[in-house]
């Protein structure tokens, strides 16, 4: 990862996931500098301006979706906004997680703070003190269709700053007045147009967005050690991620995950002692990592950039560009995020199935010297034969969720909005099946960990020996059967946590390995 700086100039600094969550973990301070405090001044000056004169404004002086065309009067324009975020918030089912709620709050300071949105400063420092005092509002995860923004979701997370709804607060949720009073703070008095600023846009789609990005990240990559260590404990050619292979076929990704892999195995004894075998090609799970791995690593950067643009953007409407100016749009409209989401949760998904079958690969019998079930007595003993099972169904989990939510469009708004992105839905099944791919991961390299056993004496390279000791520190090896499920959670943490990645990279650094590529700044940084 990049270095990151101390501090973050919203609507001035240029965002990103990474940045993003290191100010969701408290990492960077997140500041309203003179220069958008000026901009997000002029902005509401220019939506009162609008709201004290006779032409009718969308948003602004007329009702919303099928009521832009009532006018509303200057003494109406407070509580319209308010009756907008009571209304809007209609959210059902479980509450989202508080990152991704802070995540949302992030994002749309940054866009507010570009100063296009009329929405008034202590609105936004409101918002900004719920960021930095982890004081996290209730979202529920459905009810958003990723159109005219994500509605439903920004109204109950931003229902907190008119005293409704519910925050987070010392570990449970709590009514935000009783929040309120006890913090001695008071209601936002919401402008003209504030509400409508507030839930117009795609921050719960983009919240979800930045989540993907990092979590399959590091999929990405525990997939690349756990594929190096099924090719050691396989006894499986490295010849396919010869670098001439790929400069013939110039993918980034492939070129990438075959330099890594490459890399990570340089200098093994284990991959050195069946140089003249008699094994002419290996299964396309071991032999086409890098044009599988690498297809998704090339999905992953097509939904980094993407997403980068989005959370640089103003995604409100109307936008106002003066007090002259305005323009209704369909800036907040979701489908520039729902098809790169829907591509990420096929990539993520298919790096499971090809995991799933190196596993099952595992399992044969048919490499020399590892047992089939990867236990030496079996009869009584199961081994490994059972873990394979829940692979096998997170896979088929995951190939029910990778129906694309982008697919399907359902008009709401009595026909005003209808045509919507549903990118509010393929964000959560983007996250779940990232999710169950890190579980399948892991077992992968409980697994591997485990044939590869049977090679010693014969030595890994530097890295893979360090990350084969890291797994054996907390996993042991398996003679006979037991309980599984607490070992192959256990393999699944290392996963979530980063550790593998952390156990490379430290030993590279020790012994002077390099396990850079040419590509490594583009898909080891977001």
């Amino acid at each position: 990862m990049a270095a990151f700086p101390d501090s973050f100039h919203y609507g001035e600094d240029y965002l990103t996931a990474g940045i993003a969550i290191a100010i969701a973990e408290g990492k960077i301070k997140g500041i309203l500098s003179s220069k958008a405090r000026d901009a997000v001044n002029k902005s509401a000056n220019d939506v009162k301006t609008i709201a004290d004169g006779e032409k009718a404004v969308y948003g602004i002086n007329t009702g919303f979706g099928p009521l832009c065309t009532t006018q509303i009067s200057k003494e109406e324009t407070g509580t319209l906004q308010k009756n907008l975020l009571m209304s809007h918030a209609v959210g059902l089912g479980d509450p989202i997680a508080d990152v991704l709620a802070k995540l949302m709050m992030i994002l749309k300071v940054h866009a507010l703070a570009k100063g296009f949105s009329g929405v008034q400063e202590q609105t936004i420092d409101r918002i900004i003190f719920h960021i930095d005092n982890d004081i996290i509002p209730l979202v529920p995860e459905q009810g958003s269709v990723g159109a005219s923004g994500d509605l439903a979701p920004l109204s109950h997370l931003f229902l907190p700053l008119i005293g409704l709804g519910k925050v987070r607060h010392k570990g449970a949720f709590v009514k935000t007045s009783e929040w309120m009073k006890a913090e001695k703070l008071e209601p936002i008095e919401l402008g003209a147009k504030e509400g409508l600023g507030l839930i117009n846009g795609t921050q719960f789609i983009a919240a979800h967005a930045v989540k993907v990005v990092e979590r399959l990240q590091n999929v990405l990559v525990h997939a690349d050690i756990a594929g190096s260590m099924m090719v050691e404990g396989l006894l499986a050619s490295v010849k396919p991620f010869s670098p001439e292979l790929h400069e013939v076929r110039a993918f980034k990704g492939n070129r990438h995950v075959a330099a890594f892999i490459s890399n990570l195995l340089n200098g093994s004894e284990v991959v050195h002692s069946h140089a003249n075998c008699a094994r002419v090609q290996d299964p396309y799970s071991l032999r086409c990592m890098p044009q599988v791995h690498g297809a998704s690593r090339n999905a992953w950067l097509h939904v980094k950039e993407m997403l980068e643009v989005e959370i640089n953007s103003v995604t409100d409407n109307p936008i106002v560009f003066s007090a002259e100016h305005t323009i209704s749009g369909g800036n907040f409209h979701g489908q520039p995020m729902a098809l790169p989401i829907d591509y990420a949760c096929l990539a993520a998904a298919e790096v499971g199935n090809i995991s799933d079958r190196r596993i099952y690969l595992s399992l044969e019998g048919d490499t020399p010297g590892v047992p089939k079930l990867l236990l030496k007595e079996t009869g009584t003993n199961s081994g490994f034969m059972i873990p394979q099972y829940t692979t096998a169904g997170l896979v088929s989990e995951n190939k029910g969720l990778c129906f694309p939510a982008s697919a399907d469009s359902i008009p709401t708004s009595l026909g005003q909005e209808d045509h919507v992105s549903m990118g509010s839905i393929g964000g959560r099944k983007a996250l779940r099946v990232v999710e169950n791919v890190e579980k399948i991961i892991g077992v992968e390299i409980f697994c591997a960990a485990q044939a590869l056993d049977f090679h010693r004496p014969l030595k890994s390279s530097k890295v893979m020996a360090a990350i084969h000791d890291h797994v054996r520190s907390k996993i042991d090896h398996i003679t006979k059967d037991g309980v599984m499920n607490e070992i192959m959670e256990t393999a699944i943490e290392m996963v979530k946590n980063k550790e593998l990645i952390t156990v490379a990279t430290e030993t590279a650094k020790t012994e002077g390995v390099s396990l850079e590529t040419s590509f490594s700044d583009e898909f080891d940084n977001y």
